[in-house]
Parts: structure tokens; sequence; C-alpha cells
């Protein structure tokens, strides 16, 4: 089973900049790989997501200011976030989605909360 470890929140002010990262234990070259985040009390959120290809969708929310990437070579996921607002707040999940229908991995997740 794939480990998932992000790091890189924190508290930042509005307008200002994050980038997450999101390491695997193992290979993601053939897996779509997403990150999601979850305010107290709501539901959990897609907000980013990309392909085995490096196809990218984004939450309507976060167009123009969040970029997903990938370096497949050292595992790794990355979320920019720029441009943060209050409502950008929450816990941000990494997740890899496996071959197989409704199959998916999650990391630990990493808090960004975004106050002046």
């Amino acid at each position: 089973q794939v480990q998932l470890v992000e790091s890189g929140g924190g508290l930042v002010q509005p307008g200002g900049s994050l980038r997450l990262s999101c390491a695997a234990s193992g290979s993601i070259s053939i897996n779509a790989m997403g990150w999601y985040r979850q305010a107290p009390g709501k539901q959990r959120e897609l907000v980013a997501h990309i392909t085995s290809v490096g196809s990218t969708k984004y939450a309507e929310s976060v167009k123009g200011r969040f970029t997903i990437s990938r370096d497949n070579a050292k595992n790794l996921v990355y979320l920019q976030m720029n441009s943060l607002k209050p409502e950008d707040t929450g816990v941000y999940y990494c997740s890899r989605e496996g071959l197989r229908d409704g199959q998916i991995a999650w990391g630990q997740g990493t808090q960004v909360t975004v106050s002046s």
C-alpha cells in the first residue's frame, strides 16, 4: 500500500503564497493524483487534479491561482497556491488514484490557514 505524506502547510496572510508537497512511498508515474481540502464541518472537496500524462483540472474557486504539478522521477506532487484567500483555509490532502475504479489512497493532511 502506498503512503503519501503532505508538507508545506502553515499560516499565511491573504494574498500570500504557499507550496504544498506530497511525497509518495512508491511510483506514481501511471497514477492520476489530486489535492483535496476540507474545512471543519464541511465536505472534502477536490481542488486540483492531474492525470498521468499531465492534464490538469481545477475547482472554479481556485482557477488562475493554484497550480498542480508532478515530478514522477522523485515521486512528488506539488500544489502551488498564490493569491490566497481566507476561504482557502482548511486541511489539504494529497490523493493517488488507483487503476481500479474507486481505488484511492490519502495522505494525513497538512493545515493551511489564511488569516490576517
